[in-house]
């Protein structure tokens, strides 16, 4: 994530049942890279899903978040021709999707919805004006229970460049966002109308110094703010220090202040993305976009501790892919050959942990030891398209939406419910520069 300038093509929403052999991932990934896309492993027993454990098989809305026109994404190869946010109905028999609404809006990357189901909130992607004001936003929306369809309430400044991350607090009082370019973490209570009010904090990142990565790690990054499950912290995840940042949030003020235990690291130019919790609450797992890794933590909610317990590659044991020598001019760029990661999702059973890769183009499948946390490689299987960026999990655990970002397509996989394996693409959507999905409400 860096230089953002982003997007591509209107919405026109087609269906390819594919499906994909052993030997087809392994011709496109090249021959060197011999590997099984399924690897034998002992999968844990089921546990409570954190979002919904008894989630119905019904019909539900999805929101998909892009890079717009004429901006170019991060790692882009042209123009985005997106609009804006997308809005599609899930069919939770076939997966497929059908587009329902196009709302324009600049670079609305990443999606947060309250945990009422009645509002959206988006980030504004976007950098610094000519004389240099930053101009990144964070904007609300109504969610239509009816129709699912959004309208815009409000936005608020971010007071910082290319926030790429938000999310709201699981007391649905605030929204937490983090500003890339800028390094800052920054909070925002939320009206009864789900508008965003004015900034109640913001932390500035320290970074590390020069950074151990030169180009990526230059100075602190922002990358993700979040609560854990029980609510008890609020973390941030820096990539440009290698650190997870740990507050206690005051529900009245809005205010940050540090947690007992106020920061926690990864390994020096790991450069920390994404931090996601089991469903228990007492595990942790960050992936590392710039080494392709997953460290895994033992987390202690009272003190908002996290302990390291493992470290695992999104790679296979003996690939040719490797750590790009990043563009100045583009930090976004994967070339050929190399690998960065993107997106973690855990599934709602807490068995099976999914991780994007960049350049590989792949999903990493992982399955989670019921005891300790760790995680076995369960194999990988192909995007079917270039750079898949976001994806996530639907709330009944059944289909994982993979958004391609630079061949603008939405790929769709049904999860095994007995082994997590994922199965396909079985629908491959025409979507432009599809980069975050998030679920809102089931359909009436």
């Amino acid at each position: 994530m860096t230089v953002k300038e982003q997007q591509q093509r209107p919405s026109s929403v087609s269906s390819v049942t594919t499906g994909l052999s052993r030997r087809t991932f392994l011709q496109a990934v090249g021959a060197g890279t011999a590997w099984a896309v399924s690897a034998p492993g002992v999968f844990a027993q089921n546990t409570a899903s954190q979002a919904e454990p008894n989630a119905p098989a019904a019909p539900r809305y999805v929101y998909v978040g892009t890079y717009s026109a004429p901006n170019t994404a991060p790692g882009g190869v042209a123009p985005s021709r997106a609009e804006g946010l997308y809005v599609y109905q899930l069919n939770h028999a076939t997966g497929d999707l059908s587009h329902v609404q196009t709302v324009t809006a600049d670079n609305p990357s990443f999606l947060a919805v309250a945990p009422s189901q009645r509002h959206l909130y988006c980030v504004n992607e976007l950098g610094a004006d000519d004389s240099g004001k930053p101009l990144g936003r964070v904007s609300a929306y109504a969610i239509d229970p009816d129709t699912g369809k959004l309208t815009l309430i409000n936005a608020r400044s971010t007071r910082g460049t290319w926030p790429c991350h938000c999310a709201v607090h699981p007391s649905g009082g605030h929204l937490l966002a983090a500003n890339y370019g800028t390094g800052t973490f920054v909070v925002f209570p939320l009206g009864e109308d789900g508008r965003i009010e004015p900034m109640s904090d913001l932390f500035q990142a320290p970074g590390n110094g020069g950074g151990p990565d030169p180009v990526r790690q230059e100075g602190p990054h922002a990358h993700m703010m979040l609560a854990n499950p029980g609510a008890q912290h609020v973390f941030g995840v820096d990539l440009g220090g290698d650190t997870l940042l740990a507050w206690e949030l005051d529900p009245a003020t809005g205010k940050l202040t540090p947690g007992p235990v106020p920061r926690a690291n990864v390994p020096s130019g790991s450069g920390c993305r994404h931090l996601a919790f089991h469903p228990d609450g007492r595990r942790a797992y960050v992936i590392n976009e710039l080494s392709s890794t997953i460290d895994v933590f033992d987390f202690e909610p009272g003190r908002g501790a996290f302990i390291w317990r493992q470290s695992i590659s999104t790679l296979p044991q003996n690939t040719p892919f490797t750590r790009p020598a990043f563009n100045p001019d583009n930090p976004g760029e994967v070339p050929t050959g190399t690998n960065t990661t993107a997106e973690i999702r855990v599934h709602p059973s807490g068995r099976w942990i999914y991780a994007t890769n960049r350049g590989m183009d792949s999903i990493a499948m992982f399955a989670v030891d019921a005891n300790s946390g760790r995680l076995e490689s369960t194999g990988w299987v192909q995007s079917r398209g270039q750079i898949p960026r976001g994806m996530n999990i639907e709330p009944s655990g059944r289909w994982l939406y993979v958004g391609n970002q630079n061949s603008d397509t939405i790929a769709v996989f049904r999860i095994g419910a007995d082994d997590g394996q994922l199965e396909g693409p079985i629908h491959l959507i025409d979507s432009p520069v599809p980069v975050d999905f998030a679920f809102g409400p089931a359909v009436r």
